[in-house]
């Protein structure tokens, strides 16, 4: 049987927006044919993607598999109808990375500079995940390649290490611990620390390294991203461990970063790809201006 875009598309609204009725509006139809268009897709796979049992459209357990088959679709569509329209123009596509915040935060927004001076025609969709779900995004294909902690290994995944960095104690200029030329993990017990929640690859990562110390980092603040420790911080709420890559330039007015030490907690950062899969070329250019641009 043919399916048709339009359907799929339909699908695709209705999963996002969770609601006929938003999807009718976004999709400028009546509900009646937004619901004509999902029974028939539904009947053509021969199974329900949408259960329709609550107040709230939510994905039948075929649905939330077929969503991201869904979307690589039309992605896919439409970026073969974009270079059918220029095809005259040969540095065209478009490149998805899925990133982790803390390293897309302050050094990223430079290489995607550089790259749409280079590749102006080349459109870039950044995925900011936490690792976990990053990884999760290249497993599907929903991500060209990510950058990522290195956290176990996974029989899909191919790593590529980028940098080894480590954790720095984030503070305020104006804090005592500021002009330390370093701070040791048990000077902390005095101050109270910002940090991210247990499921974190970061905090999973810290408590490893630190669980043969006599003394536990004792978490007064706790929230789900680094960038809002950073904000507790500038406010001059508590102190914070970071990873060095999520601290501002050295010129930054407010915070400062001094070396953690005894130990030193080091975070392994790199490329992640599906094994066996081929990047685009538009991929590839991505990926050789952020190994020219790296911090080393």
């Amino acid at each position: 049987m043919e399916y048709e875009l339009q359907d799929i598309r339909s699908f695709v609204k209705i999963a996002e927006l969770g609601s006929f009725h938003e999807a009718a509006d976004a999709l400028h139809l009546s509900q009646p044919a937004l619901s004509r268009r999902m029974k028939k897709l539904e009947e053509g796979l021969g199974t329900a993607l949408l259960d329709r049992t609550t107040r709230k459209v939510s994905l039948t357990s075929v649905g939330r598999d077929f969503l991201p088959k869904a979307r690589r679709l039309l992605d896919d569509f439409d970026d073969s109808i974009l270079n059918i329209r220029e095809l005259a123009e040969r540095q065209i596509g478009r490149v998805t990375l899925a990133c982790i915040p803390t390293a897309a935060f302050y050094f990223l927004p430079s290489v995607i500079r550089l790259y749409n001076e280079r590749y102006p025609k080349i459109r870039i969709r950044l995925l900011d995940l936490s690792a976990n779900e990053g990884l999760e995004a290249v497993l599907r294909g929903e991500a060209d390649f990510g950058i990522n902690m290195m956290s176990g290994q996974h029989p899909d995944i191919e790593f590529v290490p980028l940098v080894n960095e480590p954790f720095v104690l984030a503070c305020r200029r104006d804090h005592e611990l500021a002009g330390r030329s370093a701070v040791t993990w048990s000077e902390l017990s005095d101050y109270r620390l910002i940090g991210v929640g247990r499921l974190s690859g970061n905090r999973m990562l810290l408590d490893h390294a630190l669980s043969g110390l006599s003394w536990r980092p004792q978490w007064f603040y706790e929230v789900q991203h680094l960038s809002t420790s950073l904000g507790l911080v500038e406010a001059g709420l508590g102190v914070s461990a970071m990873p060095s890559l999520a601290m501002p330039a050295v010129d930054h007015p407010t915070l400062v970063s001094v070396p953690l030490i005894e130990p030193v907690v080091n975070r392994s950062l790199g490329l992640v790809y599906r094994r066996g899969a081929s990047l685009s070329p538009a991929a590839e250019k991505f990926v050789s201006i952020l190994l020219e641009q790296w911090p080393q």
